[in-house]
């Protein structure tokens, strides 16, 4: 899928969401000063930035970290959705870590005229990532240094910077479980859903989803329920089966699966039965339905024929050997 796909706003949720965002930052990036990251220190500023940017307005998010004793700094991620590598990817964060810049000392300028023109003026530092779920290999440069022509010769006015690839295929099964929590779950899923066993998803451990099922807060159940919902239709599972997989997410209480992922595959096997049977049923309904509809537009051709060959004077004999119609019905019209 396209990161230009207004589906794909699935991801833009996620990652809109402070606490998962949080989350991400601490379980994918390596640096420490962001390992205590909480999410009352993450603010939302996609909706002020993003119209800056030209392109990719339904994939980026842009956040304002507030460190703690230190001066705040974005963060940007933009979010790859395809098995395409997206070649362009340092340059379009080299503008975009420019206009964010722009805009930062812009702000300064308001809350104080001439500030951007001191020598202890600092612009804060901006962490570009890139989170990548497609299945082919990430073969893109990641510093725009290697991505300029005749860069060795003019090497020092060159702009030498790497964003951060956070490459689904780097992680296996057993390690995103290992991270526990909503993102691990999400991140989970859709390493899956593109696999040729697509019932893996349905045989995850039981003291897993148990454990997540636990950790997860009602006011996100319902949000992640949707994700896992696109993710999994646009894999091409049924609805029916999509909807019993996204249901893992939510509360026991509001389920009737009692907590148990057993109880959701026995489920999902018995009304998956019910379903395919009331299917059938309907599909029958539907061609009756049709049949007759058939026959009544055939009826009233027939009976439009008949009065237009009365109007020329033809016998009724002859209009019933020719629409099947009976005498007693012509002579009426």
């Amino acid at each position: 899928m396209n990161i230009h796909d207004a589906a794909d706003n699935s991801f833009k949720l996620i990652f809109g969401d402070n606490r998962l965002f949080a989350d991400f930052l601490r379980d994918f990036i390596d640096i420490d000063i962001l390992k205590d990251i909480r999410p009352e220190d993450v603010e939302d500023l996609s909706e002020r930035l993003i119209p800056l940017f030209s392109e990719s307005r339904d994939a980026d998010t842009v956040k304002l970290v507030n460190l703690k004793g230190d001066a705040p700094f974005f963060v940007i991620a933009i979010l790859e959705h395809e098995s395409q590598v997206n070649f362009r990817a340092c340059f379009k964060m080299l503008v975009y870590i420019a206009l964010v810049l722009l805009d930062w000392e812009k702000g300064a300028e308001k809350e104080r005229k001439g500030s951007s023109l001191l020598k202890g003026f600092k612009y804060p530092p901006v962490l570009p990532m890139i989170f990548y779920d497609g299945k082919a290999p990430w073969t893109a440069e990641r510093n725009f240094f290697d991505r300029t022509h005749l860069n060795t010769a003019f090497e020092k006015y060159i702009p030498k910077f790497e964003y951060e690839l956070i490459n689904l295929n780097d992680y296996g099964e057993e390690e995103l479980m290992g991270l526990g929590g909503a993102l691990s779950y999400i991140f989970l899923i859709d390493k899956i859903r593109g696999g040729k066993e697509k019932d893996r998803i349905r045989r995850l451990p039981e003291d897993y989803v148990e454990k997540l099922r636990l950790q997860i807060p009602e006011d996100m159940a319902k949000l992640l329920a949707d994700v896992i919902l696109v993710l999994l239709n646009k894999s091409g599972y049924e609805r029916f089966d999509a909807e019993q997989v996204a249901s893992i997410v939510e509360k026991s209480d509001r389920k009737e699966y009692g907590g148990m992922f057993e109880a959701v595959i026995e489920s999902m096997r018995e009304e998956r039965e019910i379903g395919r049977e009331e299917g059938r049923e309907e599909e029958r309904k539907e061609a009756q339905a049709k049949v007759a509809e058939v026959r009544e537009e055939a009826r009233k051709e027939r009976l439009q024929n008949a009065a237009n060959l009365r109007r020329l004077g033809v016998s009724v004999e002859t209009i019933s050997q020719a629409t099947g119609l009976s005498a007693e019905l012509i002579g009426k019209l």
